[in-house]
C-alpha cells in the first residue's frame, strides 16, 4: 500500500469515533448521546472512492465509486433477503457520506476470505494450470481462460493485514481454522449466493465469474452450538466480483469486464512503468483509466439494477 494511501487521515463525523480503516472501506463506532460512550452493537460502514489493486491501495479515487459500491449492496442484500440474513440496520447516516454509507450490525467476522468461482480465471487460472485444482478442489482437465466450472466451488483465502498477499486455502484448512461444522455453512453460502446471484445476473446479461463475500456470526442465532451467518460488507460489486458481458463471453482468451480489471490492465502495461514484482507501489492513475473506471462502474450498476445512477 503506498504511503499517501496508508497516512490518510479519517474523516471527522460528529457523534461517530473511528475505528477501522480498510483499503475501501472506513468503519465509525456511533456515540450514544445518553452516555457519550460509543455503542457495541452497531457500526458505520462508509464506502471511500479509493480504489485498490494487487493487494495496494491506489493513490488515485475513483469519483462516485463509493456511492455505487453501497447502492450496489443494498440491491443484492434485497434480492438475497430468503436466502441469507444481511447486516444492514439503516440507510439514515450523516449527510457527509449520505448515499455511501450504512449503518450496520457489528458483528465478529468469519476469519477467511470466502470466494467462490464459476468460471475459471485470474489466480484460480494460474493454479490450475499448475496443479489441476483450486484450492484443493480438483478440475476437469482441458480447461481454459473463462471456462465455465460444472458447478460455482469455494476457494477460500487467508485474511491477511492489509498490505500482504492473501494465501489460497484449502477446505480443509478452513475447516481447521474455524471448525468444520462453520466452514461447512460458509462453504454452502458462499456458492448459494454465487449460484443465485449469477442467475439473476445472466438474466441482464452479465455473467458473475467468481465472488468474495464476508459473514458475519450471530450467536443469538446459533443452531446446534453453530452460530448463524450474515451477510456483511459489500456483495456481488466490481470491487469483489468479476462481471463480463455474456453476448462476448468465449472460454479461451481473456473477457470485456465490468469490474476493476481495466485497472489492473493498465498497471501491468508497459505505458504504467510499473513492475508489480519489483516491490514497489503502484502508479497514480491517468485521467482517462480514472474516468473508464467511473463509467464501467456506473454501467455495472444500471445493468444489473435496471436503475439509472444519480
Amino acid at each position: 500500500m503506498s504511503v499517501a494511501a496508508q497516512d490518510r487521515p479519517p474523516m471527522e463525523l460528529p457523534g461517530y469515533v473511528p475505528v477501522y480503516s480498510g483499503k475501501v472501506r472506513d468503519l465509525y463506532a456511533p456515540i450514544d448521546s445518553a452516555t457519550g460512550q460509543t455503542q457495541q452493537d452497531a457500526l458505520l460502514l462508509v464506502a471511500s472512492d479509493r480504489i485498490s489493486a494487487y493487494d495496494y491501495v491506489l493513490d488515485s479515487e475513483i469519483p462516485d465509486k463509493g456511492r455505487v459500491l453501497t447502492q450496489m449492496s443494498l440491491w443484492w442484500f434485497e434480492q438475497f433477503e430468503s436466502l441469507i440474513p444481511h447486516h444492514v440496520l439503516s440507510t439514515d447516516v450523516p449527510s457527509q457520506v449520505a448515499g455511501r454509507a450504512l449503518l450496520v450490525r457489528r458483528l465478529p467476522m468469519v476469519p477467511v476470505e470466502c470466494i467462490g468461482r464459476v468460471y475459471l480465471t485470474g489466480s484460480g487460472l494460474s493454479e490450475y494450470q499448475e496443479r489441476g485444482s483450486v484450492c484443493g478442489v480438483q478440475l476437469p482437465a482441458g480447461l481454459l481462460e473463462a471456462s465455465r466450472l460444472p458447478e460455482p466451488i469455494f476457494t477460500p483465502t487467508t485474511k491477511a493485514p492489509l498490505g500482504e498477499h492473501d494465501a489460497p486455502m484449502t477446505y480443509a484448512q478452513v475447516a481447521e481454522e474455524i471448525g468444520e461444522a462453520l466452514a461447512a455453512r460458509v462453504k454452502e453460502a458462499t456458492t448459494a449466493i454465487l449460484a443465485r446471484g449469477g442467475q439473476i445476473a445472466a438474466e441482464r446479461g452479465i455473467l458473475i465469474a467468481d465472488t468474495k463475500v464476508e459473514f458475519g456470526l450471530d450467536h443469538a442465532a446459533a443452531q446446534d452450538g453453530v452460530p448463524g451467518l450474515v451477510l456483511a460488507d459489500e456483495v456481488l460489486t466490481p470491487d469483489s466480483s468479476r462481471f463480463w458481458r455474456a453476448e462476448h463471453w468465449e472460454p479461451g482468451r481473456t473477457q470485456r469486464s465490468y469490474d476493476k480489471q481495466y485497472v489492473r490492465d493498465w498497471l501491468t502495461s508497459s505505458e504504467s512503468g510499473w513492475d508489480r514484482h519489483a516491490g514497489g507501489p503502484p502508479p497514480p492513475l491517468p485521467a482517462d483509466v480514472v474516468a473508464a473506471t467511473r463509467a464501467t462502474y456506473i454501467e455495472a450498476y444500471e445493468a444489473l439494477t435496471g436503475k439509472d445512477f444519480v
